[in-house]
């Protein structure tokens, strides 16, 4: 096993991912056979109606949801072979995730929920590279505050920064506007987007805004848990 993706290797691949859950009403087939590659420094939208296994197939590539069948590689790391504290490992050190429930721990302030990935990695500058963190989403002012105390916005610039705040070479958002205002949502999208160009973050984005999508280096389409042509 490698520890990282090599220059010609794409940093995301996944071969003939399945992924099948069984229920009161029988077998669900939610991932289909799932091939994918996606570059270093790239950025991917992923679309598609709601129930077709997108967000599926982003908590598959963050090693969220153990696929049934395939292969999944990221950074060079093959999750077959990682057990949950690998896969906890790899999140921590190569991927970003932001969901559109914010998933911030209310009873901790901004800093302190930006700086729980520092400090689960035993970084002495946690917060002080937490508090860089919200600088970088405009929130340098409100790093004392609780979420409770913030708007929607904030909440989710604090889930941003908290997702990038280890510099991961993988970032992955799961309609990270939706319960947003368009004002709001267009500024993460263009936080987003300054990573990738800033940084060289790999950006898989999942959303039904065409226009967003569009924006993207590469669109792809899933349908009844595959991949259109």
């Amino acid at each position: 096993m490698t520890d990282a993706a090599t220059p010609d290797q794409p940093l995301v691949v996944l071969d003939s991912v399945t992924l099948s859950l069984n229920g009161a009403a029988g077998r669900v087939d939610i991932l289909r056979g799932i091939d994918l590659s996606v570059a270093a420094g790239e950025t991917l939208g992923i679309v598609g109606p709601s129930g077709s296994g997108k967000s599926t197939l982003l908590m598959i590539l963050a090693g969220l949801e153990r696929p049934t069948s395939g292969r999944i590689a990221v950074a060079g790391q093959d999750f077959a072979e990682l057990d949950e504290d690998g896969l906890a490992r790899l999140r921590r050190d190569h991927i970003g995730i932001v969901f559109q429930a914010f998933h911030l721990i209310p009873t901790m302030t901004a800093l302190e929920n930006v700086a729980v990935p520092l400090e689960l990695a035993g970084r002495a500058d946690a917060f002080e590279v937490a508090a860089e963190a919200l600088g970088t989403v405009g929130l340098a002012a409100r790093q004392g505050h609780y979420p409770g105390q913030m708007s929607g916005g904030e909440q989710q610039r604090v889930a941003l920064a908290r997702a990038i705040v280890a510099r991961p070479r993988l970032l992955l958002a799961d309609e990270p506007t939706g319960n947003l205002d368009g004002a709001t949502g267009r500024g993460i999208v263009e936080l987003m987007f300054d990573l990738n160009t800033r940084l060289g973050t790999t950006l898989i984005l999942v959303t039904h805004d065409d226009g967003l999508a569009a924006r993207c280096h590469r669109t792809v389409r899933v349908e009844d848990g595959r991949i259109g042509s």
